[in-house]
């Protein structure tokens, strides 16, 4: 099965497990990159991040490719605010078509709380009813965790 994992990554968690999803799967990588960076500390990360993600902000992305003759899309994001990254909100706008009729999986990465309810918010714009598979991470390249090497392990196993 060709596989793509679609993901955004502010900080290098949601690419550590892309990578480490990637090579355990077989798939193919894709990262979203904003024409626009988003701050990366302090107060305005926060700030500018979750008005975004709250405003459903659909940022302009790099030019990016992708082929249709994926059939599963994996998609990964942190969480911000309870939602979806715009990044991968602006993916799934520009490729509603291309998604159609695929298997869709997803992951997220957060401190907190909210992935429920942002692969929620996730299935409701892509016109789902569920995943085939999802996993949530709790920080797992600042934070390495045996819960989080588990995690991994169910995800890939499903996916497989």
């Amino acid at each position: 099965m060709k596989r793509l994992i679609v993901y955004y990554s502010l900080e290098g968690n949601t690419e550590y497990i892309a990578e480490k999803l990637a090579e355990n799967i077989g798939a193919e990588t894709l990262k979203l990159i904003p024409k626009k960076s988003y701050h990366t500390s302090g107060f305005a990360k926060f700030f500018w991040g979750g008005k975004s993600a709250v405003m459903a902000e659909k940022p302009e992305l790099e030019p990016y490719e992708v082929a249709d003759d994926y059939e599963e899309i994996i998609i990964g994001f942190p969480v911000w605010a309870g939602n979806i990254t715009p990044p991968i909100r602006t993916f799934v706008s520009e490729n509603g078509q291309l998604l159609k009729g695929k298997r869709i999986s997803a992951f997220a990465c957060q401190s907190g709380a909210g992935a429920e309810k942002a692969f929620s918010k996730l299935k409701g714009i892509l016109g789902i009813e569920e995943f085939f598979a999802t996993a949530i991470f709790i920080d797992p390249k600042d934070k390495p965790s045996e819960a989080n090497r588990l995690t991994l392990d169910v995800f890939t196993k499903k996916l497989n």
